[in-house]
């Protein structure tokens, strides 16, 4: 076991808006309840591109503070208590773990808890996991599933949570508006749930990656002739589905006002939208009430995830069906942190072509699915 003092490692910190740099700190140790993990694999995710445009999130993030998220790797130390890991164990710890008391838990919301815990530092050599985390969301890793693979389970529960919270059953139609991670994520869950997949996406080279995700038909806003009329556009979405009565789930996984307008314009009467992407604090959208209320139409949004959810989504990761390779695109060492995602900023501002996800990786000695103990 390690011991105080034992030595530094090398993290990434945020500091502000756009401002994330590498620094010397500390190696974490292990207190009552809690272990260190030695990070395998890190991935980048648009969450953690949305905190670092702004330099912070209200709820998990406040600078100065270790950054990043979605993570696997080895235990390397475990605290005084800790009787379900040992040392050398593979696991991936999850981001978060709700209390099991407040209204919310009894209420079987756990991501809504009162006492939500988040835990950041991925983007390191080692990161200390909280006890509630050790306890009620860290799992241990088959032996044939790379760390990076088992990195996805945080962003794939949430995707899970969301599906869930449509009550998509076998045969329905969905609409994914977005081609980003998270959209590409719900093309896929969905058709393995046995849905018929259309997507709407903002590029034509997203075109081909959506029809490679699950989806049966795409729609560009690049290619379409009624790009700049929203009625139009949205008349063209309905059109693929059946009868055109527009699809009975539409998921919105871009977060912005006109998508989430176009969302609901997508659904059939008596259709669940399902508001994923989130936008700024204090955005506003226009709705037509008319069409909510005479359609019956029902408006859902989704957080986060659940311990349960978690567990979910890695058997399904680790059923080798999700194929979680296609999702990681490339692959940068710890310290190409910074640039990674000043890289990444630039991307999404402009109409380039993007990586899916990137896998940090902290030793440039070691490879990228699997970092040896």
């Amino acid at each position: 076991m390690k011991q105080e003092g034992q030595g530094s490692m090398t993290a990434a910190i945020l500091f502000g808006a756009e401002d994330l740099r590498l620094a010397q700190v500390s190696i974490p140790v292990a207190d009552t309840g809690e272990i260190i993990v030695r990070v395998g694999a890190a991935l980048t995710c648009g969450t953690d591109l949305k905190v670092y445009r702004r330099g912070y999130h209200a709820r998990m993030l406040k600078p100065p503070i270790p950054f990043g998220h979605e993570v696997a790797g080895y235990v390397a130390e475990v605290g005084k208590g800790v009787t379900q890991f040992v040392v050398g164990d593979r696991v991936v710890p999850l981001n978060s773990a709700p209390c099991d008391r407040c209204f919310f838990c009894l209420q079987a919301q756990h991501n809504l808890c009162e006492n939500l815990l988040f835990n950041n530092g991925a983007y390191a050599e080692f990161l200390r996991v909280p006890g509630r985390i050790v306890e009620k969301n860290t799992f241990i890793l088959p032996d044939d599933v790379p760390l990076e693979h088992a990195a996805l389970t945080e962003p794939l529960a949430c995707v899970l949570h969301g599906l869930k919270e449509t009550g998509a059953k076998l045969g329905d139609s969905i609409i994914v508006i977005g081609a980003g991670a998270i959209g590409l994520m719900f093309m896929r869950a969905a058709q393995l749930t046995g849905l018929d997949v259309m997507a709407v996406v903002k590029r034509e080279d997203q075109v081909k990656l959506a029809e490679r995700f699950g989806a049966r038909q795409v729609l560009s806003l690049e290619e379409s002739a009624e790009a700049g009329d929203d009625n139009a556009f949205v008349e063209s979405a309905r059109a693929m589905t059946p009868g055109r009565r527009g699809a009975d789930i539409v998921v919105e996984a871009v977060a912005t006002p006109k998508t989430w307008e176009w969302a609901v314009g997508m659904v059939r009467k008596g259709g669940v939208v399902n508001f994923f992407g989130g936008p700024p604090s204090g955005t506003s959208v226009a709705l037509d009430t008319n069409r909510l209320h005479y359609g019956e139409i029902t408006l859902k949004a989704s957080f986060h995830h659940t311990p349960s959810m978690c567990r979910t989504a890695l058997a399904l990761i680790a059923s080798g069906r999700f194929r979680c390779a296609d999702y990681i695109t490339t692959h940068a060492m710890l310290s190409e942190v910074p640039e990674t995602f000043k890289k990444m900023l630039m991307q999404s501002d402009s109409a380039t072509k993007r990586e899916i996800k990137t896998a940090i990786v902290p030793d440039a000695k070691n490879t990228f699915s699997e970092v040896a103990e």
